[in-house]
């Protein structure tokens, strides 16, 4: 998939970008399924199914040299369950000379879902309680998806990534499930939700990665049974939303989100590196560490060695997940300095030693 800024753009310009583009697809290998433009935004996003990213640039080069801003590579299935589509809506209209024209957004609003993860709970509750907690937890989802027209773009052990068209069928989903939650052990598992919304292809190489990062990090410091939204978000919903329910809702400044994706994209670049401590996490911050301490304390409840500890043992639970690695391995690839030094902070953390959170995996 790729993305185009074009300012001023128009449908039938890319509708005939588009069929010019088909003309020439088989000398490039490529097939040109379909796009999403938005003349609001002035975006254009095209699905190609291509060998790699040069023959997709060759091809616009040639056709009519529009060169992408950005190229990912995505998974058709994916791209289906965000979007809705893979191929041309069925809905566009044919003008008189043949063209196929069409003005369909790509940008949704993603609502995240967050639990404990399924294998401390079954630690903490026992295999019949969790089993019994996770399928209603299923159910109650599933069911609200469908009935405010959701798409379930992915679902993991501990959580949901459900897409939506609209703000307001969003949080009125988010909180419909958030009711049903609270007669069905939302508490005892740590439920939460976040809200956020864009674009398919931003700066991340991954679908919706920007869009998704901001909503799990905000999953990450809400609390137990809050809803959290995107100033983004907050300012297309309506205000009758929000009656009553002020409680459930979670919202940072804008300034304070800002500082919140800083915060965590200059985690993930340096958490697998032993030596990044928390000196070097305030220079990468442009902060001094009482500085960094007091913004972190703020925004997650965490001194920056406790959060950047905590990022380092979630890192470390998705390598064992893989089990592809022994404990001393996923000890220095997830930045800890040794093998005894990470077990100690696992049980701290979890309440089981590691290998037997690897235990309860098989």
């Amino acid at each position: 998939m790729d993305v185009h800024i074009i300012p001023g753009v128009k449908a039938r310009d890319v509708a005939q970008a588009h069929n010019l583009d088909m003309l020439h697809q088989e000398e490039h290998e490529c097939k040109c399924m379909t796009y999403w433009i938005d003349e609001e935004r002035e975006s254009v996003f095209c699905l190609i199914d291509a060998p790699n990213k040069e023959s997709v640039e060759e091809l616009h080069r040639q056709t009519h040299g529009l060169i992408p801003n950005k190229i990912i590579e995505v998974k058709s299935n994916l791209v289906a369950s965000f979007l809705g589509r893979i191929y041309d809506p069925a809905t566009a209209e044919t003008t008189p000379d043949g063209l196929k024209v069409f003005n369909d957004t790509s940008f949704r609003f993603l609502l995240v879902t967050k639990i404990t993860d399924p294998v401390l709970l079954k630690y903490k509750l026992g295999a019949a309680k969790t089993e019994a907690l996770l399928d209603a937890h299923h159910k109650i989802i599933r069911q609200k998806l469908q009935h405010f027209e959701g798409s379930e773009a992915e679902h993991r052990g501990a959580g949901f990534i459900i897409s939506f068209t609209s703000a307001s069928s969003a949080v009125s989903c988010a909180l419909a499930i958030l009711d049903a939650m609270l007669h069905e052990g939302g508490s005892e598992m740590n439920f939460r939700i976040s809200i956020n919304a864009g674009e398919p292809v931003e700066k991340s190489n991954r679908l919706f990665g920007d869009t998704l990062q901001l909503a799990q990090n905000l999953c990450f410091i809400a609390g137990n049974m809050q809803v959290a939204l995107t100033n983004a978000v907050k300012e297309l919903v309506l205000k009758d939303h929000f009656k009553n329910r002020s409680n459930n809702f979670f919202v940072l400044s804008v300034q304070d989100e800002a500082l919140l994706k800083l915060l965590y994209s200059t985690v993930e670049e340096n958490w697998s590196k032993a030596e990044f401590d928390i000196s070097n996490y305030g220079k990468a911050m442009a902060m001094s560490t009482s500085q960094l301490y007091r913004k972190t304390i703020s925004l997650t409840g965490l001194s920056p060695n406790l959060f950047l500890k905590d990022f380092r043992l979630e890192k470390a639970k998705e390598l064992m997940h893989k089990k592809q690695n022994s404990i001393a391995q996923i000890t220095f690839e997830s930045g800890f300095s040794s093998p005894s030094y990470f077990t100690k902070c696992f049980k701290k953390k979890y309440g089981l030693l590691p290998m037997a959170y690897i235990d309860l995996l098989q």
